[in-house]
């Protein structure tokens, strides 16, 4: 009898364990040690590469629909790339576009997408310098993808930022902001609500309604980063929780970082029509992935301060202290809301298919 050979699946790209270990046992396994001159390599699966002063980003979508309620896939194509360069406390200036065009897209339609990117450059301050365009054949893409690529670069707040932490911390030798940084006692900071993006996504895909108007986050989020990190400072990391949620990020985090992290429900933000839509449909709303929010691991003397200036920002209004790390563990678990504890797994992959 022959075996069936194992085969890509969409799991292998909706984050979580089966994306996770994709990736591990085989680009890294294939890619990995080749990359001599980076700071932050390959095998480190942060959100960007580093090297020397200079963060590299490279980042594809194929969002379906490519347009959906409070974006479309170019605002979400410049968003995610920004996003992932400003994890690692960079600043982004330049950016790359590579254009998959399906033959029938109709010319209005890539022209509100090229706006959108437009207007999305001029929020986060930077530019296209280069790209590349290719069309094929009608019905290979739903419309099109993109891959954006970026540069960002060691800026004076990223060095204040460091400054602090050090006064805290003053055996802290990071350069960047990694997903391997946190220690115990850090504070956790989410900048917002959760699932807004998936949901507004799925109801794009499916043609739902939901009794209110669930619209995407997604949105750069590099000036607000850039301030909180200059004008505040003792950011130790910072993740966005895209593709698994913040049960994903959250993972990974303590995965990296050898800690526990114990988060509290009542702290979580959630918009209650988001919590309605997620229990009629049977989701859970901290593996749905985000595209304009940040976790932010904070030394405990700043996290007050930190979380009182992003609740003054428009991007960060709905921000709250949701955990702490913890040695009593390891990895992610959850106080309720009815006083036990639930562990928050990694999730297998993002339940919402095709958000970014």
């Amino acid at each position: 009898m022959a075996i069936e050979k194992e085969k890509i699946t969409m799991l292998h790209g909706a984050g979580g364990t089966v994306m996770h270990n994709f990736v591990k046992n085989h680009i890294v396994k294939n890619f990995g040690g080749l990359d001599l001159f980076a700071d932050v390599p390959l095998e480190a699966m942060d959100d960007a590469a580093a090297i020397g002063d200079i963060v590299f980003k490279s980042d594809s979508h194929a969002v379906k629909p490519i347009f959906f309620p409070g974006g479309d896939i170019g605002r979400l194509s410049i968003s995610g790339t920004v996003n992932d360069i400003s994890a690692l406390g960079a600043e982004p200036y330049a950016l790359a576009s590579g254009f998959i065009l399906e033959e029938g897209l109709p010319m209005a339609d890539l022209d509100c997408i090229l706006e959108s990117m437009r207007q999305t450059l001029i929020e986060a301050g930077v530019g296209i310098v280069t790209g590349d365009t290719k069309v094929v054949e009608k019905g290979s893409l739903g419309g099109c993808v993109m891959n954006i690529s970026g540069l960002g670069r060691r800026s004076i707040a990223l060095e204040n930022n460091l400054q602090t932490v050090r006064k805290y911390r003053p055996n802290f030798s990071a350069r960047w902001t990694l997903d391997s940084n946190l220690e115990v006692g850090d504070k956790i900071i989410l900048s917002g609500t959760i699932g807004d993006h998936g949901l507004a996504v799925l109801s794009a895909q499916k043609g739902l309604t939901f009794g209110s108007k669930i619209e995407s986050d997604v949105k750069p989020l590099n000036k607000v980063i850039q301030r909180t990190i200059g004008e505040i400072g003792g950011i130790i990391t910072m993740k966005d929780p895209t593709r698994g949620g913040l049960a994903d990020a959250l993972n990974e985090f303590t995965e990296k970082s050898k800690i526990g992290i114990l988060i509290q429900e009542n702290k979580i933000p959630i918009r209650k029509d988001v919590i309605i839509a997620c229990e009629m449909l049977g989701l859970d709303p901290l593996e749905i992935g985000n595209e304009g929010k940040m976790l932010f691991g904070v030394v405990p003397q700043k996290a007050e301060e930190a979380l009182g200036f992003l609740t003054q920002t428009r991007e960060g209004k709905d921000a709250q202290i949701i955990g702490e790390v913890t040695n009593a563990f390891k990895g992610v678990a959850m106080q309720t809301t009815v006083g036990g504890k639930r562990i928050i797994a990694r999730p297998v992959g993002d339940p919402i298919p095709r958000i970014c």
